[in-house]
């Protein structure tokens, strides 16, 4: 899932679908690319449980599965956590003068 996030075409249509429901075409519209390219970016998004795309006639729309972004962003919290804590405890060996230094 994270790759499927790693292209900067990719997150754009995920930021642009955070605010509700597009067509193919309409999504398409907004980034420099072939219509053709661009469904590969969208096979994508689908294929990782990202986005759901859903036909009426000619009309592919596509919709934010918020529920599986969540689990991205689930991750991400954890992940800056983590990160956090070290560098606070980096901060504190560099600042603080009573710290123990190896």
């Amino acid at each position: 899932m994270l790759v499927a996030l790693a292209d900067p075409t990719r997150r754009g249509v995920i930021r642009r679908l955070g605010r509700g429901p597009a067509s193919v075409g309409d999504l398409a519209r907004e980034f420099p690319m072939t219509l053709p390219s661009f469904m590969k970016h969208v096979r994508t998004l689908e294929a990782n449980g990202l986005i759901r795309t859903v036909k009426s006639g000619r009309v592919r729309t596509c919709v934010l599965d918020r529920d599986r972004l969540a689990l991205v962003d689930g991750w991400l919290a954890e992940q800056r956590r983590i990160w956090e804590e070290r560098t606070d405890r980096l901060e504190r060996l560099v600042t603080d003068p009573k710290e123990e230094r190896l």
